[in-house]
């Protein structure tokens, strides 16, 4: 018999749901899990405000444009999300980084960004 593992967060818990409404992670299951085809790496659960909504469209990621094709509603301030670790990283250097929900943070995240990082921008 073969154990299945847990996936955990940035805490070391089992991670948590970020957000099913809208529908967010890569597999557009609510969390933000990852597979090795997921060249974005789409880990941190994001609470996104306006500002970092039009800093991404700034860079060419406009996340507000609803796209029914992709049954994508378009996101508003304070929804959640899971954003790709460097985006994250480059708005926190220009610091317009959303809050991040550490419980539904992917623990993949840690390779690309410090636990400390993560946590001064804790929601």
């Amino acid at each position: 018999m073969t154990a299945i593992k847990t996936t955990l967060n940035v805490l070391g818990n089992p991670l948590e749901n970020c957000s099913c409404d809208p529908m967010t992670g890569y597999l557009r299951d609510g969390f933000c899990n990852t597979t090795p085809d997921d060249f974005g790496t789409h880990v941190v659960c994001a609470i996104v405000t306006k500002e970092f909504l039009e800093y991404s469209a700034s860079k060419g990621n406009d996340l507000m444009t609803p796209m029914p094709q992709w049954n994508f509603p378009g996101l508003k301030p304070g929804d959640k999300w899971c954003l790709c670790v460097s985006r994250w990283k480059q708005a926190e250097k220009v610091n317009c980084a959303p809050k991040v929900d550490l419980s539904a943070t992917h623990e993949l995240a840690l390779k690309f960004v410090s636990l400390e990082r993560l946590k001064a921008h804790a929601a």
